[in-house]
């Protein structure tokens, strides 16, 4: 099958592309480094032409949810209208376990890719992912040095890797709409893993747990984010990650991006999504 990746040089994105051709898929990516512009359409006729699937794991970082809406509604509405034209068969879609729960700008472009998707004229599927276990580690690097403000949330996370199995999977198979949620093997506190992170990585940082106000804190510090139901669960855990990614997470030094003069993000910032 020949599958279209959109946002396939993201986290996720560059890992759905190695499971595809490593299952024998024949993976395209869709990306503006591959001359395509997800949000103004041009370049994706010429790059679906042929594509049987679609999986959209597209990103974008805003704290906004006009431009989150805006985002994701225009990429699934150019995805959808060029796999109409292209004759795509199935379109995936990676959101966010706890969207409807939890109210974050970011969160309300994710549903808005939703409802597009659902309404779309093409078979779907949706995945709801939880948060992934570099979610710690993109918290500290984008704060700056010695502060470290976390948000107080509980979350299961998963591996990035299993969920790009997991969608690898999804395409191959006919759509079935809402798929069952999937997460992590357990339940952890998002203070803790940035804790054990900062432990791994020999950081002395001041560690700043911070709980959002009004019921979207509520919802974060409660089940929020944690699944509903019953469904696909991974393997790794935070600290089995922890430990393979030890080698890369030791630099005691901000990343080369970072300045004094950079304001630290809001803690409802995009990071706080399972489609990072």
């Amino acid at each position: 099958m020949r599958i279209a990746v959109a946002g396939g040089t993201g986290l996720v994105g560059r890992l759905v592309v190695e499971e595809l051709a490593t299952a024998g898929q024949e993976p395209v990516v869709l990306a503006r480094s591959r001359g395509v512009d997800l949000v103004s359409g041009a370049g994706l006729d010429a790059a679906m032409a042929g594509v049987d699937a679609v999986v959209d794991v597209s990103n974008v970082t805003t704290t906004s949810s006009k431009k989150a809406i805006s985002f994701f509604g225009s990429v699934s509405r150019n995805l959808l209208d060029a796999g109409a034209r292209a004759g795509v068969r199935h379109h995936i879609a990676l959101s966010i376990v706890g969207i409807d729960r939890v109210g974050l700008g970011y969160y309300q472009g994710k549903l808005r890719q939703e409802e597009v998707v659902t309404g779309g004229p093409t078979p779907w599927t949706v995945l709801r992912a939880t948060q992934f276990h570099e979610f710690a580690e993109r918290i500290l690097d984008r704060v700056p040095i010695p502060l470290a403000m976390v948000p107080r949330m509980r979350t299961q996370p998963v591996a990035a890797r299993e969920a790009a199995q997991h969608l690898v999977h999804l395409a191959a198979a006919p759509a079935q709409g809402m798929a069952p949620e999937l997460a992590g093997p357990q339940v952890e506190q998002l203070v803790d893993m940035v804790r054990r992170l900062l432990r791994a990585r020999n950081q002395h940082r001041l560690l700043l747990p911070v709980k959002l106000p009004g019921a979207t804190g509520a919802a974060m510090t409660g089940d929020g984010q944690l699944p509903t139901g019953q469904g696909p669960r991974g393997e790794q855990t935070f600290d089995t990650w922890l430990a393979h990614n030890s080698s890369r997470t030791t630099s005691t030094a901000p990343p080369a991006w970072m300045s004094a003069s950079r304001a630290a993000p809001s803690p409802s910032s995009p990071w706080m999504s399972g489609a990072v």
